[in-house]
């Protein structure tokens, strides 16, 4: 095996990493099916470049991944203004923070949870049934949605709906999803309305703000689940990234390895029980101005598992809205102009899919 450009590569010459991506495909059984195979040896196409699994080590630091209690949260009393500045300081340095106190009631958490998993401990001849990569889909089932455009495969299958605005039939959800994942979707949306009314006012604006400029109007749902990986220190969980949409909401069991890169360093996100995991993403920075940032964060794979995420995405990047969102303008002064150009969330988030969870975002294509 020899180091070339960065990236590892087989020194093997019937090596074929297309012939191995399609056969892993047209199984349909995603990770889950090699680890019920009895792998000890993750497939090639999984190993990370070595310049990225030098880099995996958490470096000690004094920092901590604020959490916030919403307790209070909206009544216009002095714990009101000390929850906008602590979103408002979280915004502006990590981009990331936990919420308790959100008004999901923890029984609804886990059963999504426990929905989510016995989703994925289906029969694989159940799961084919819904395997795809049809992005147009209202509900779909696949492992690496980027298969063939990353550098690398990650060691998790997924389960993808679009939920806002127009959901899925109740037929075209899994019989286990489709009483939680509505309900479930229900209570986001209306924690999503909160956050967007605090981050409004943390930047200084009408509570209302975010909300009327359409940063609500679209969720996307993506379960995860992790298999125990036999060799974790070759690959990922999830690679490097940021997400390309207004704000992430994300639900974690306690396995852990969700990880945030802070002052060019990776710091763990523990899982806080009750709690949900916030971010911001890169479309929610451009029209911001950069005063609040998205946030880098990758979850590193494991021995210990399967690991349950499910993740919401505020996103309408499956609508086709000619839309155009911009730095916010009253926002926007001499000494502070713009930073970017105006663009639709569908051109935004194209970038992903040309490129996949390679370690790179689509901002600077954006910038003035």
């Amino acid at each position: 095996m020899v180091v070339s450009g960065g990236a590892e590569v087989c020194d093997d010459p019937n090596y074929d990493r297309k012939t191995e991506q399609k056969a892993f495909d047209d199984s349909k059984a995603g990770v889950k099916g090699l680890v019920d195979a009895g792998v000890t040896k993750i497939p090639r196409m999984f190993i990370a470049p070595p310049n990225l699994r030098a880099a995996s080590d958490t470096k000690k630091i004094q920092f901590s991944v604020p959490v916030i209690d919403l307790e209070g949260a909206g009544n216009n009393s002095q714990h009101h203004k000390e929850i906008i500045d602590k979103v408002r300081h979280a915004c502006e340095t990590g981009g990331f923070f936990q919420v308790v106190n959100h008004g999901i009631p923890s029984s609804i958490l886990e059963e999504m949870k426990d929905e989510a998993r016995r989703f994925f401990e289906l029969d694989v001849e159940v799961k084919k049934q819904l395997y795809s990569r049809d992005l147009l889909k209202r509900f779909r089932y696949v492992s690496n949605f980027d298969l063939y455009a990353a550098p690398f495969a990650n060691w998790r299958d997924t389960c993808h709906s679009i939920m806002a605005p127009d959901p899925p039939k109740p037929e075209e959800l899994p019989t286990g999803l489709r009483d939680i994942q509505p309900e479930y979707t229900n209570h986001v949306m209306r924690f999503g309305s909160c956050l967007f009314k605090l981050l409004s006012e943390a930047l200084g604006l009408k509570p209302s703000y975010l909300e009327e400029m359409g940063c609500a109007d679209g969720l996307s749902v993506i379960c995860h689940y992790y298999p125990p990986c036999p060799e974790p220190e070759l690959t990922f969980g999830t690679s490097r990234h940021s997400d390309n949409d207004f704000l992430t909401v994300l639900l974690q069991d306690q396995i852990g390895g969700l990880q945030v890169f802070y002052q060019d360093q990776w710091v763990d996100v523990p899982p806080v029980p009750g709690a949900l995991v916030v971010n911001l993403g890169d479309i929610l920075q451009l029209i911001t101005n950069d005063k609040f940032k998205s946030a880098e964060h990758r979850v590193l794979a494991n021995r210990e598992g399967p690991r349950i995420s499910v993740a919401s995405f505020f996103t309408t990047g499956s609508l086709p809205s000619s839309k155009l969102f911009g730095p916010i303008k009253e926002l926007l002064s001499e000494r502070n102009p713009p930073l970017y150009r105006e663009t639709t969330v569908k051109d935004f988030v194209s970038y992903l899919y040309e490129h996949g969870l390679d370690g790179t975002t689509a901002l600077p294509l954006f910038r003035l």
